[in-house]
């Protein structure tokens, strides 16, 4: 989970740089979305290995005291700058917002307790810049490009960086290899893409049906055909570039296969009764059938549908899930002495917090605290919500 979570994170903010840095404007609309996913995500990037820790008080040292010495090490100032990145561009984002919502407070007079502390929350928001001028907003939008530009390496380091973790594990043979971290970036612009089409699938599913039912008490409110409209071009814009990573990502990584098979070091003997016998369902028929391939031709046909583009998506993130699980779990399945093979077995119901944690009901938690956060990031930062 956490080398999946941290991918999420990354192709999530690169998708809503593409639209604040390389200016494509068809993608303005889900750019804001993935800006702020980006941000719910990335509290929980370092559960997963909270959870693993027995002792996860001192996780925070990573954080406290960085420096280069090691790889682990060095993520505590990479994820904090990425973290100050997001949180400012946000900022400068949703600052006129913040503003007219703060001043909205201010002229009710009777503010009932809940008024109060929402006008404390935007007041403090606002950081005491208050000029929303048109030359003022003007310098927020370049404020953003520029932070926009500069989040986009330091994204893809703060995913490469776990590539290169296992990379660099000379023991292992099936990590070894210099490719693995630039395979992780892609797969990880793949992912965060893919996750974003789906949550704002299911964002704007949820937003039709209140139409549905306020729109007679509030009739400025857009119908569900508007919605339905925006919603189709926005997934098919959006899925074109999906297309283009996933053919990087899927060739980068055919790329490694073809080329360890050539050059049959002495560990592809092991590796080979891995990737072949062992772990072939794993690998050819979940990972490249359903997770690239057929997800690759659902978005290739022409006109594609919301249906069609809900089990794609759902299909991609299954095969970056399994890229993630085979690389972690199948690394780890043979001994460093090629003397045999261990097998995993994944603890489903918990019956005490060790099994929770390193079980399904712990991934379930990890996959499901990103989407709590995003709905209450939403309440302040409204994705919605035209901001400039």
């Amino acid at each position: 989970m956490y080398p999946f979570m941290t991918g999420l994170v990354a192709g999530a903010f690169v998708l809503s740089s593409l639209y604040h840095v390389f200016g494509v404007k068809q993608l303005k609309d889900i750019a804001r979305f993935s800006l702020v996913f980006s941000f719910a995500l990335l509290p929980v990037a370092m559960l997963p290995l909270l959870l693993h820790l027995q002792q996860p008080l001192r996780g925070i040292e990573v954080m406290m005291t960085p420096h280069f010495t090691s790889a682990i090490a060095a993520f505590g100032i990479v994820f904090t700058t990425y973290g100050m990145i997001v949180a400012s561009e946000l900022w400068f984002v949703y600052r006129k917002h913040f503003v007219e919502t703060a001043l909205a407070f201010r002229e009710i007079k009777d503010k009932s307790a809940l008024q109060s502390l929402q006008y404390l929350l935007f007041t403090a928001l606002t950081l005491g810049a208050w000029d929303v001028s048109h030359e003022a907003l003007e310098a927020d939008e370049r404020a953003v490009k520029k932070l926009a530009g500069a989040g986009i390496p330091v994204a893809c380091f703060l995913h490469g960086y776990a590539g290169f973790i296992f990379g660099s594990v000379k023991a292992n043979a099936l990590w070894m290899t210099p490719l693995m971290p630039v395979i992780f970036i892609c797969s990880a612009v793949v992912s965060g893409i893919a996750l974003c089409i789906l949550t704002y699938i299911i964002t704007m599913e949820i937003r039709k049906q209140l139409s549905k039912r306020r729109r007679r008490a509030y009739p400025e409110l857009p119908s569900a055909e508007e919605l339905k409209s925006a919603e189709a071009h926005v997934v098919a814009m959006t899925s074109r570039y999906l297309l283009m990573f996933m053919v990087a990502a899927i060739t980068l990584e055919l790329l490694d296969l073809i080329f360890r098979g050539y050059t049959a070091v002495k560990s592809w003997d092991i590796l080979r009764s891995v990737i072949y016998e062992r772990d072939f369902v794993n690998i050819f028929i979940v990972q490249y059938g359903l997770g690239n391939l057929a997800p690759f031709l659902l978005f290739l046909v022409p006109g594609l549908t919301i249906r069609r583009a809900v089990v794609g998506t759902s299909l991609v993130l299954l095969g970056v899930f399994m890229m993630r699980w085979n690389v972690v779990i199948g690394g780890q399945a043979f001994s460093s002495s090629f003397a045999g093979f261990m097998h995993y077995t994944l603890p489903i119901w918990p019956h005490d917090m060790d099994s929770f944690k390193e079980g399904l009901f712990g991934a379930l938690t990890v996959a499901f605290i990103p989407f709590f956060l995003f709905w209450l990031l939403n309440k302040v930062m409204p994705v919605f919500k035209e901001t400039h």
